[in-house]
């Protein structure tokens, strides 16, 4: 009877932690660049009280096996693109593909990133483009990038170059610079670390410069890509998880009444 309680409990603690997921995407519903999740479930050990064998005057077509509850094993990111808002600024930027952008943290590491929206800090080497919380965005070649001119001069081409208007003769010029977009072999493994940022690791293969795979990304100025998540799907999944949550209570209550019955029995 006690095995009951037990696979009962591990299936309110999986559907617990069903629900704080559930609770974190709806929270983000409309963070910037955010991607859902969803926990992944395994059963877990089984004890077998009967094999299947056939003999030559017995057959016995099944197992005869007995579970012990579930455990959530993995949460899996769902990189499907969100819509894309129009803002009215320049420095909003928006991937079409499966691109990151790269910003420098404080610690001096590179992390990975769907948010575009971007600033420009005043630094003692000029004008650099940095995120909402002043962490550089770096270039291709991982360096950070500054503008010398007046901003409104400058423009994002979809291929992430950074061009400069001449005012005087009206001709477009190149400035050398591109936005940094880069792709991994694994997304699924890279670790949200807050922020609206990745890290990457060992899992997820060294970052790949965008331009030089065979389906590299696009940049879209003046749009920012919204969360991903769909509010009616997550609150199907919140609903479920809750009775499933309600059913498992129920078990571990009717095999509390079921000891207690034989607890009870006199003879």
């Amino acid at each position: 009877m006690m095995r009951s309680l037990w696979t009962a409990a591990s299936g309110m603690k999986a559907m617990q932690f069903n629900v704080d997921t559930i609770s974190n995407n709806l929270a983000n519903v409309s963070t910037t660049g955010f991607k859902k999740e969803k926990v992944e479930f395994e059963d877990i050990l089984y004890v077998t009280m009967q094999n299947a064998y056939s003999a030559e005057n017995a057959q016995r077509p099944v197992n005869l096996q007995v579970g012990h509850g579930v455990v959530s094993r993995a949460t899996a990111r769902d990189f499907s693109p969100g819509n894309l808002e129009q803002t009215s600024n320049k420095l909003d930027m928006a991937i079409e593909g499966v691109g990151f952008f790269a910003v420098r943290g404080v610690d001096g590491n590179n992390y990975y990133t769907r948010d575009g929206s971007f600033k420009v800090a005043m630094t003692d080497e000029g004008k650099m483009l940095t995120n909402s919380k002043g962490y550089p965005v770096l270039d291709q070649d991982g360096m950070e990038i500054y503008f010398d001119g007046d901003m409104a001069n400058y423009e994002i081409q979809p291929s992430g170059e950074i061009t400069y208007k001449d005012i005087e003769t009206g001709v477009t010029l190149p400035t050398g610079q591109y936005i940094g977009l880069f792709q991994f072999e694994n997304p699924m493994g890279l670790e949200a670390v807050g922020g609206n940022m990745y890290r990457s690791n060992s899992a997820t293969g060294e970052p790949l410069i965008d331009f030089e795979t065979e389906n590299p990304s696009t940049i879209r100025n003046y749009f920012l890509e919204s969360s991903n998540v769909q509010v009616v799907e997550e609150m199907v999944k919140l609903i479920t998880a809750q009775r499933a949550y309600e059913l498992n209570s129920k078990a571990i209550t009717t095999s509390d009444e079921m000891l207690q019955t034989a607890n009870n029995i006199r003879r």
